[in-house]
């Protein structure tokens, strides 16, 4: 049996080859992703509602990109709904169901953010998106600040918000 003494080393580089593999895995699927200021684009709400990016600046933003066919997202849906009533979300659903299936899926969720249809991925190009979910935390004045593909915890989303927000 390994002295306790000498696990640590061994444990602490796996911890940091296991943060390596996920950095290298984000950065890989944000390759194309912006940087600085965010591409301003102006979409539909799912209730019909026009909605301009650049309008929504003056505070951090969370935009959010996801799908329903996508069970990561759906994993992370409460923590998106429950940032959206403490700060500004905007969510991008790729989806090509249409508006009132995504709505019927968001009812059996129990979720309520703002959600603008891409169903030809045209926001998702703009945005270098691969995979979802993908979110970008913009600051006030609508730079792009963070950028993460993948499950995001909503300690994590917040921690970025606040950030931004400095």
């Amino acid at each position: 049996m390994e002295h306790p003494k000498r696990r640590w080393p061994r444990w602490l580089a796996e911890l940091l080859a296991v943060i390596a593999v996920v950095v290298a895995i984000n950065a890989w699927h944000l390759r194309g992703a912006p940087s600085g200021p965010a591409p301003d684009f102006t979409g539909v709400l799912l209730d019909g509602t026009g909605v301009t990016l650049s309008e929504l600046r003056g505070s951090p933003l969370l935009l959010h990109f996801w799908a329903t066919w996508c069970p990561i997202c759906g994993l992370q849906q409460g923590s998106i709904d429950a940032i959206a009533k403490d700060h500004t979300v905007l969510t991008v659903a790729i989806d090509a169901d249409s508006p009132a299936a995504i709505e019927s899926w968001m009812a059996r969720q129990g979720v309520s953010y703002p959600v603008v249809h891409d169903p030809e991925y045209r926001l998702a190009g703009q945005y270098g998106i691969r995979g979802v979910p993908a979110s970008f935390i913009l600051d006030s004045a609508g730079n792009i600040r963070f950028a993460e593909s993948g499950y995001s915890t909503g300690i994590g989303l917040r921690a970025r918000l606040w950030w931004a927000g400095l």
